[in-house]
């Protein structure tokens, strides 16, 4: 239920099959359905949300979809019959959640059906507003009300070079409109998939809150806050503090500032800094000559972690108290003017990493966004050198505000070797192609990012890399909970999948193992599921729960789904439990097929254990399964003609074996008489598929 962005024949073939199984649900359930609406209702969810996860459907999704992706994607010719897309949503959303593709993680179905009744007062509205077009759906609108045949790609050719020599009448203002959405990108498009993060456990609110108590941002915040009083303090005419209560902060507050021959306030970056942090963190203001506390900020200072949590945003907009220049004989490095974006970069990359990151890294991974948004000079390398050290300053500044907050913590160690495991300067890629397939995260783990156009340079640079990181200790950087927890609230306000361990607690059977299957490794699959059953009774009953919602998936003809659940259950099992579950479900009329592929898998049962039936069952299950994995009947077919002449006996042998899935064997019998343009495969024995029979592998 979700695919990487570049993995378009993956997700075309689960699309495929989507679009087939809905169709054939709604029509037994006698609601409308509209193939075409529900691929662009899963396309949009692939190709233009950062998550990209077909099965959740927040309220934000269904508005955006209704009155921003169909209107401009979905082409209504004059005279055609109105696309119903609330509809064919409401429909798609009772399917997901009937047959349990739904993510549990989102919202009720009610509460998304009610999201779609909302919306679809809006929805005529939308699709008519020609503004809100795709460039495509402009000129097709417009040359079919032009009497031009748009189907026909030889008159729409015609039309569309009639319309480049000014020789077509349109409307230039709607086109403009349509323009500057796409250009001030302001339009859904594609390419606005993020990498998923793996899952992170974090402590309770109570643990963090105790945490939160002993940030020194925090409790020199508190402090300020105090000081300055409901009465507030009188500041100078630029709004600064005068000199003798700013002394008085300094030692009260321990920011470390020398004060000693200093005149003015201004020049005490750090409690300058402390001054205008509570002041973006609303605690405080300057109004009418004074410095006031903000009143309705009280609650917010009575709970340690809902100020840091408030410190921690505010931090977004310090970028000229943080790293300004301090007078006009300064100027700004190239961090300043990126800075939201950088630090945004940083704090998500550094995020969920099982390793602390070495800072020679991070800095250089940095150094890959500089040189991917600024275009340097050819100036001498020394000033080259010079800017990067101006920025790394900056950098370094950031980070000792992040971890006098607590969101980070450094120390001094040796690199994990799997920061050495892979080039961070691409040998092959250079400068002008770089920004626009750089990924979204600085320093991917284990990404590849081009920097220069010179291989030799940036051989150099990856092996002065390997050398700093290898030479000794050295600085180690990692997120705090408290980190790890402000990124996560970030990352999900930007519909993001940020996994928690312990979110899924409450999910239904169904939905946990198909989360697990998809976002969660090993170690933390193995905490969610145990955190699971204890949550669900007695140990036997809550496995039955888990088995059973396999057995319930596998019925509903999504087998492929039902096997990566069985999987995951098997792997996340303490103690040898998962092999005895998979050898006692071998048995099992309805599940041996599942279990004899994850037995084999997992190397745990050779062919020669099997039986003559558990062969058979065995090339019905991959049979079954590469129908799935094609997708849809016509994209099915090709797979089995792909197979060779040894398929069609495949197939009748696989008709002959005792699978549970009926209907699946009906389906397959039609597809391979369909494949080969004969009457239907009859069912048979088969070839011998005994201990020294060829099966063919997935």
């Amino acid at each position: 239920m979700r695919y990487e962005a570049g993995a378009g024949e993956e997700f075309e073939a689960a699309c495929g099959l989507l679009i087939d199984r809905l169709v054939r649900w709604a029509g037994e359930q006698g609601l409308s359905a509209d193939g075409f609406l529900v691929e662009a209702a899963l396309d949009y969810r692939h190709r233009a949300t950062a998550d990209g996860r077909l099965g959740l459907w927040e309220a934000r999704h269904v508005e955006e979809l209704l009155l921003s992706w169909l209107p401009q994607q979905v082409t209504e010719l004059p005279g055609e019959e109105r696309a119903d897309g609330p509809g064919t949503l409401r429909t798609l959303l009772r399917f997901l959640h009937a047959v349990r593709l739904a993510d549990p993680r989102g919202p009720a179905l009610d509460d998304s059906l009610g999201a779609v009744d909302a919306a679809a007062e809006r929805y005529p509205a939308a699709m008519a507003d020609r503004t809100r077009w795709g460039l495509a759906k402009f000129w097709a609108v417009t040359g079919a009300e032009q009497g031009v045949d748009v189907m026909d790609g030889a008159a729409f050719q015609r039309f569309a070079e009639r319309a480049q020599r000014g020789d077509v009448a349109f409307d230039q203002r709607t086109l403009d409109a349509i323009m500057d959405r796409r250009l001030n990108g302001r339009g859904l498009a594609d390419g606005a998939r993020a990498e998923p993060q793996l899952p992170v456990v974090l402590p309770s609110d109570g643990e963090l809150r105790r945490r939160a108590e002993a940030s020194t941002i925090v409790v020199q915040l508190r402090g300020l806050a105090e000081w300055v009083g409901r009465e507030g303090r009188v500041v100078t005419a630029a709004g600064r503090l005068r000199m003798a209560d700013a002394r008085e902060l300094v030692d009260g507050l321990g920011t470390g500032d020398r004060t000693e021959g200093v005149r003015s306030s201004s020049d005490l970056p750090r409690l300058g800094l402390l001054v205008e942090w509570a002041k973006k963190a609303r605690l405080v203001r300057v109004a009418k000559g004074r410095l006031h506390a903000v009143a309705k900020a009280r609650p917010v200072l009575a709970d340690p972690l809902q100020l840091w949590s408030r410190a921690f945003d505010a931090l977004f907009e310090l970028r000229q108290a943080l790293i300004g220049a301090r007078s006009g004989w300064h100027v700004e490095s190239m961090l300043f003017d990126i800075y939201d974006e950088m630090l945004e970069d940083v704090l998500n990359t550094l995020y969920s990493l099982p390793y602390p990151m070495p800072w020679p890294r991070l800095r250089d991974s940095v150094h890959v966004g500089y040189r991917a948004r600024f275009r340097l000079d050819a100036g001498p390398d020394f000033q080259h050198r010079m800017w990067f050290q101006h920025a790394d300053r900056d950098l370094r500044a950031v980070l000792d505000a992040l971890e006098d907050l607590g969101a980070v913590e450094r120390e001094q160690g040796m690199a994990d070797p799997v920061f050495l495991e892979a080039d961070l300067f691409d040998l092959e890629d250079s400068g002008p192609e770089l920004s626009a397939g750089m990924p979204q995260e600085l320093g991917e783990l284990l990404g590849v990012m081009g920097t220069a156009a010179d291989p030799a340079a940036a051989r150099d640079r990856n092996r002065l890399l390997r050398e700093e990181l290898t030479a000794g200790p050295v600085e180690l950087i990692r997120l705090t909970e408290l980190g790890t927890r402000a990124v996560r609230q970030r990352l999900l306000a930007a519909g993001r999948d940020a996994p928690l361990v312990g979110e899924l607690v409450q999910a239904p059977a169904a939905g946990l193992l198909g989360v697990l299957a998809e976002d969660y490794d090993p170690d933390t699959a193995r905490i969610e599921l145990g955190g699971w059953i204890s949550a669900h009774g007695e140990r036997d009953a809550a496995l039955r729960q888990l088995t059973d919602a396999v057995r319930t998936m596998a019925d509903t003809a999504f087998r492929t789904r039902a096997l990566a659940m069985l999987d995951v259950l098997a792997a996340a099992l303490p103690d040898g439990d998962g092999e005895r579950l998979l050898r006692a479900l071998r048995g099992d009329d309805v599940m041996a097929p599942l279990a004899l592929s994850a037995l084999t898998h997992r190397e745990l049962l050779s062919p020669a254990d099997m039986t003559d039936a558990e062969h058979l069952l065995m090339l019905a299950e991959s049979l079954l399964q590469l129908v799935e994995l094609s997708g849809g009947s016509g994209s099915a077919e090709e797979a089995l003609r792909a197979q060779g002449p040894e398929a069609r006996d495949a197939v009748a042998a696989a008709l002959a074996s005792a699978h549970p899935d009926r209907p699946g064997l009906e389906e397959l019998r039609h597809l391979g008489a369909r494949a080969w343009r004969t009457s239907p495969v009859r069912r048979g024995r088969g070839p011998s598929m005994g201990r020294g029979g060829r099966k063919r592998r997935r």
